[in-house]
């Protein structure tokens, strides 16, 4: 059996966390579509497949009801797992979607990447804006189509990543949240460092980041396990780059 479709199983029948929200609260994205087996061998294949299941993400989460989330929080199980492009597609879809004004927040302190996938500067962001005063938008740029923002890391140092579990951070992205009508943050990988948890404990909610054959379950499980005991709400899951097909039963579980 796929080490791959163990790990989703694991996943999908129990080890999203057993928090105070419940389990029922918790939505497994899977990245490829229902009954689809094509591997995706290039970026141009991968970005279709992304496409479509950041769209997913968006009606689950986003627009869909009873439960709709404003301020979700990305983060990958460890580095390298694709939470940034994920975050990123995820916003852009959800602001095509709606005429409701979106967010996009880079967080990750460590290794920012959202201003070189988007072709533009580093800007003054987020970092500025916990040091010094003004309106969250003046911080941000406009970016296609005309309601999605960016809010980029800004000019860091050894001490920025510090700045994400100040009381500052708190206050700041409470005034993002009135400014913009959904908040999506990309944060740094789990299971190397606190920040994402910092920032799930502010916002709704967190959707965690796993790539097929490279996240080991050990280390998804020690992930879940930290939010639970961190009482993050886990929004759902995304398998990145899975190449296996996922049986009929395990849909209906999700």
């Amino acid at each position: 059996m796929s080490k791959n479709f163990e790990l989703m199983q694991e996943v999908a029948g129990g080890a999203l966390p057993e928090t105070a929200y419940g389990r029922e609260s918790a939505k497994v994205v899977i990245l490829e579509s229902e009954g689809d087996r094509r591997i995706a061998r290039d970026s141009a294949d991968f970005d279709a497949l992304a496409q479509q299941e950041c769209s997913k993400v968006v009606q689950r989460i986003f627009l869909g009801q009873p439960d709709v989330f404003h301020t979700v929080v990305f983060a990958g199980i460890d580095r390298g797992n694709g939470c940034s492009r994920i975050c990123l597609e995820t916003s852009r879809i959800l602001a095509a979607s709606t005429s409701g004004s979106v967010c996009l927040v880079d967080a990750n302190l460590r290794t920012p990447s959202l201003p070189g996938f988007l072709g533009v500067s580093n800007h003054r962001g987020l970092v500025t804006s916990l040091l010094e005063d003004g309106e969250m938008r003046s911080f941000t740029q406009q970016l296609e189509p005309s309601n999605l923002w960016l809010l980029s890391a800004g000019n860091l140092d050894r001490q920025s990543p510090g700045l994400l579990n100040s009381d500052r951070l708190k206050v700041r992205l409470q005034e993002l949240r009135k400014e913009f009508d959904y908040v999506l943050i990309d944060s740094p990988a789990l299971n190397l460092y606190a920040d994402a948890l910092a920032l799930g404990g502010i916002a709704e909610g967190l959707v965690v980041v796993l790539q097929a054959d490279s996240t080991r379950r050990e280390s998804a499980l020690k992930g879940l396990q930290t939010l639970r005991e961190a009482r993050v709400k886990v929004l759902g899951a995304v398998l990145n780059r899975r190449t296996f097909p996922i049986p009929n039963f395990v849909y209906r579980r999700l």
